[in-house]
C-alpha cells in the first residue's frame, strides 16, 4: 500500500468578529490534511488550527506535516506518529487524517474502530463573545433558548458582564472562560457572585505558568474549574489533580484523537471530569472531537457557528444541539 500526504491553508470567515481576554479574530485559519490511498482510492482528512499561544503557524504547520510525509508514504501508524511528532495541531490533522482513510478501507465507522458506542445527538455549549456588558446582554437574549452558554471573559467587571448575561438569558446554564486573563485574588473575590449567578464551571482563571496556587487556596470554591491552557496530554495530569476539578480536551492541543482518547480514561481513572473543546474552525474539525462527547459533563463545539460559512457537508446544529457527523464528512 502507497500512501499520499499532502496539506493546504484554508480561510474561513467569520460571521461576526470572535473576541477573548488575548485577541480578536474575523477568521478561521485552518490546515487541512489528506491522505489519498492508492491502492483503494480513499481519502483520509483532517483539519487543525494552529494556535499562536503555543508557538504554532500555519507556515509552521504545514512544514511539520511535510516533514513526515514520507513516513506516511511508508505506511506509518497512528502509534508511529506520536512518536515522530509532538502533539499539537500538525499532528492532530494527520491524525485524524489516518483514523478516516482506515475506517474507510475497512468499511465501517471510526467510533468501531476505536471500540466505542456510537455518539448520539449531544448538548454542546454557544459561545458569548467578549464585549461590553451591553452588547454582551443582546448576545445572550439571542441565545437564550441555548440550554448551555459559554461567556468569554478578561479581568474587567466580571460580575457585571456575567449578570447582564444572566438577565437575557435566566434558564440556561452558564459556564465561563477567561483564557488565563486573571489572578488569582481576582479568582477568590468573583467566585462566590458567579456561583449565585448561577455559573457552573470557570475555565481558565490564571495563566498556565501561574497555576501552582490553586492548589493552596485558603478555602474551595463553590463552583467547577477547568484547566484548557494548562493540560495539553496525559503528561499534564501529574501536575493538574489537586488544581483543577475537570480538563477541556482539544484535538489540536493532544496531537489528535488518538491521544484525546488516553487522556480522557487516563482522567477518569484520576477523578477528573471532561469537557470537550474546539477551536474555531470548521466541521471537519469538530466531527472527530464528537467520538469523545459521551465522556464529557460538558461539550462545546459551536466553532463552526461563528463561520460566515461551513464546508459541505456539516455538522448539524440547531438549538444547542449537535449531530454525529456523516460519513460524507468524517469517519
Amino acid at each position: 500500500m502507497v500512501r499520499r500526504l499532502s496539506a493546504r491553508a484554508e480561510t474561513w470567515p467569520l460571521a461576526k468578529p470572535f473576541t477573548i481576554a488575548r485577541g480578536r479574530k474575523v477568521a478561521a485559519e485552518v490546515v487541512v490534511a489528506r491522505i489519498d490511498d492508492d491502492d483503494e482510492a480513499r481519502q483520509g482528512w483532517g483539519e487543525c488550527v494552529p494556535y499562536p499561544r503555543y508557538g504554532e503557524t500555519v507556515a509552521g504547520c504545514l512544514a511539520a506535516i511535510e516533514g513526515v510525509r514520507p513516513a506516511v508514504a511508508a505506511g506509518i501508524t497512528r502509534a508511529d506518529l506520536a512518536r515522530l511528532m509532538p502533539p499539537g495541531a500538525a499532528r492532530n490533522a494527520i491524525d485524524c487524517a489516518l483514523w478516516d482513510l482506515e475506517a474507510k478501507r475497512h468499511g465501517c465507522r471510526v467510533w468501531d474502530l476505536a471500540g466505542l458506542d456510537p455518539p448520539k445527538p449531544t448538548t454542546t455549549a454557544e459561545t458569548i463573545s467578549l464585549d461590553t456588558p451591553d452588547a454582551m446582554a443582546v448576545a445572550a437574549a439571542r441565545l437564550a433558548s441555548r440550554p448551555v452558554i459559554k461567556i468569554k471573559l478578561d479581568a474587567d467587571d466580571v460580575a457585571g458582564r456575567v449578570a447582564a448575561v444572566r438577565r437575557s438569558a435566566p434558564r440556561a446554564r452558564l459556564i465561563v472562560d477567561a483564557n488565563e486573563s486573571w489572578s488569582a485574588a481576582l479568582l477568590i473575590a468573583v467566585a462566590p457572585a458567579l456561583a449565585d449567578l448561577g455559573v457552573e464551571m470557570i475555565e481558565q482563571p490564571l495563566p498556565a505558568d501561574a497555576d501552582d496556587v490553586l492548589a493552596d487556596l485558603p478555602a474551595p470554591l463553590p463552583l467547577l474549574l477547568c484547566a484548557d491552557e494548562s493540560c495539553h496530554t496525559r503528561a499534564d495530569l501529574d501536575r493538574i489533580v489537586g488544581r483543577y476539578d475537570m480538563i477541556n480536551v482539544k484535538l489540536d492541543k493532544t496531537g489528535g484523537l488518538t491521544e484525546a482518547l488516553a487522556l480522557v480514561g487516563e482522567a477518569g481513572n484520576r477523578s477528573l471530569e471532561i469537557m470537550v473543546g474546539c477551536m474555531v474552525a470548521t466541521s471537519l474539525a469538530m466531527a472527530p472531537a464528537m467520538l469523545l462527547a459521551g465522556a464529557a459533563r460538558y461539550l462545546d463545539l459551536d466553532g463552526p457557528l461563528w463561520l460566515a460559512r461551513d464546508r459541505s457537508p456539516a455538522l448539524l446544529s440547531a438549538d444547542g444541539r449537535v449531530q454525529p457527523p456523516s460519513p460524507e464528512l468524517w469517519g
